[in-house]
């Protein structure tokens, strides 16, 4: 059977330059290959050609501009069973005109279908249009149906995950190795890491974290505080936001270190350098891929009851849920709880680390996906392809 994905017009797959959609189908995508003929469409990069086969993977990269109409133009040429749209409600009509024999199933990692983003009428016809939605939480599952109520037989959340192999826990040899090595290459000794990995941006709240940590400076002198990311992504550019950060943090010295990008191969040795991962997001969070992480890594985890975080941190069970998501002594507070209850704090994060075990591996993904598309084959008429498209019959 052969199976699309089609990323977002903003960045490229692999995950070379981040992106949680992107990092999500690389998971997935050694389990997804071994039951699919699978193609992977994504913006161009200097980095990547334009077409490639990685491990019987097809990759096909295309320039931003006029980016769907060209991948229309190729569903038009090529015979997909099943097509797989991210984030892009409003290129469904488009896919679907092009390969009306193929079933669209619409991946949703933000509220793409909110009031902001699609009319009314618009989202009906996109609703009717595809034969699943997936979305990364529960929470943006119930965005959808207060709109399009209609789209509840369609509907399944798929959860994101991590790849274990990338993430031994911070107690495991392993762990305390990378542990050790990445203290080094940020001259940080023994002092507590209080860390922040996201987009620099004002709903992430990183300001918050920076403000909170002055009181916790003075509480714990051996702490410090790591802000991991830039502008966008890979970008590490300069703008008023980010100048405010600095300003922020300049009293503070070198208790704050602000790394710029990490590439996602390295992201999770900066989760095993740190002793609490902080996740200060002020807007609905979809659900932050950077729980699973932390998780992973053995690191106890803060966060704000936001959209879809507390789907997945339960307050001193999995980590500590900040409810006053917008006030400053808030994150301290939560902060001073970790370092001043180590056993409790080892407690959660075993837990945590055995709910990533047990549900939010890459292996959990790909089957929640595979159990979507495998509802889709009775839908689809091996005799309508053979007839279009000239192809010898597919056995499923």
């Amino acid at each position: 059977m052969r199976l699309a994905f089609i990323c977002t017009e903003k960045l490229p797959s692999p995950a070379i330059k981040g992106g949680a959609i992107q990092m999500m189908i690389d998971g997935v995508t050694p389990f997804i290959s071994k039951e699919y003929n699978f193609t992977i469409f994504s913006v161009t990069d200097p980095s990547l050609p334009d077409y490639e086969v990685r491990s019987g993977v097809q990759y096909i990269r295309l320039p931003p501009e006029n980016y769907e109409v060209n991948i229309a133009k190729i569903l038009a040429e090529k015979a997909f069973h099943i097509v797989h749209v991210f984030n892009r409600p409003l290129s469904i009509p488009l896919y679907k005109k092009a390969s009306p024999s193929s079933q669209f199933v619409l991946g949703l990692h933000n509220e793409m279908l909110s009031e902001k983003k699609v009319s009314l009428e618009k989202g009906k016809e996109i609703v009717n249009s595809v034969e699943r939605i997936v979305t990364v939480s529960n929470y943006i599952k119930q965005t959808v149906l207060e709109r399009f109520p209609e789209a509840e037989s369609k509907i399944k959340v798929v959860y994101s995950g991590v790849n274990l192999m990338e993430y031994p826990p911070v107690w495991s040899p392993e762990g305390e190795q990378i542990r050790k090595e990445y203290r080094q290459k940020y001259n940080i000794g023994d002092k507590k890491v209080i860390l922040f990995v996201g987009r620099l941006t004002k709903n992430k709240g990183p300001h918050l974290l920076i403000s909170a940590f002055k009181a916790i400076a003075k509480r714990h002198p051996n702490a410090v505080l790591v802000i991991t990311g830039g502008k966008w992504f890979s970008d590490d550019g300069i703008n008023k936001y980010i100048r405010y950060l600095k300003k922020l943090a300049q009293p503070l010295g070198d208790k704050v270190i602000f790394t710029n990008f990490i590439p996602a191969k390295e992201i999770s040795n900066i989760f095993l350098m740190s002793d609490i991962f902080v996740c200060s997001s002020q807007w609905q969070e979809p659900l932050a891929r950077v729980h699973y992480e932390a998780f992973a890594a053995g690191i106890p985890t803060i966060s704000t009851n936001r959209g879809g975080n507390a789907e997945v941190v339960s307050h001193k069970e999995t980590g500590y849920l900040i409810e006053a998501y917008d006030q400053v002594s808030e994150f301290a507070k939560g902060i001073h709880f970790y370092l001043m209850n180590p056993v409790t704090a080892d407690r959660i994060t075993r837990n945590a680390r055995k709910l990533v075990e047990s549900n939010f591996q890459f292996h959990h993904v790909a089957s929640r996906l595979t159990n979507v598309y495998s509802e889709l084959i009775p839908k689809l008429k091996e005799d309508q392809f053979h007839k279009k498209f000239g192809l010898p019959l597919f056995r499923f």
